[in-house]
């Protein structure tokens, strides 16, 4: 965990208050809230289906339990014989209005780039604007 991550972490036990902390490791994101009422932080990994938790009720806690628990699911599927579920395959469906793909379809074509290639530009484009 880097410094600013500490330092959030510390405010939030000194002044409650509802915050999102975001942790990677391994490529898997964790998700950590603080429950002002049970005065513990739990936290799940959010770009997996399955289901894998962790809680703590100190920063040193919650950071171990997170990592603990990515390290429990990997060995849990070698035990298993099953591949862990990787976070980001590069491969997610969408839906679009029958008209909406048609628009796209026909701009990639005349740019002689695929349908993926031309999605793929549109959405970095949008996210280095957002990013800004």
């Amino acid at each position: 965990m880097n410094s600013k991550h500490k330092k959030i972490m510390e405010l939030v036990f000194k002044n409650p208050i509802q915050a999102n902390i975001l942790w990677t490791d391994k490529g898997y994101l964790g998700n950590v809230e603080y429950d002002a009422e049970a005065k513990i932080f739990h936290g799940d990994v959010i770009n997996t289906r399955d289901v894998i938790t962790f809680q703590g009720t100190t920063v040193k806690e919650i950071e171990k339990a997170f990592k603990d628990s990515i390290n429990d699911y990997i060995t849990w599927c070698k035990e298993e014989g099953v591949e862990p579920e990787k976070p980001y395959s590069g491969k997610f469906n969408i839906r679009l209005s029958p008209e909406l793909h048609r628009q796209i379809a026909i701009l990639a074509k005349k740019r002689r780039v695929s349908l993926n290639s031309f999605v793929e530009k549109a959405l970095t484009d949008e996210i280095a604007i957002l990013m800004k």
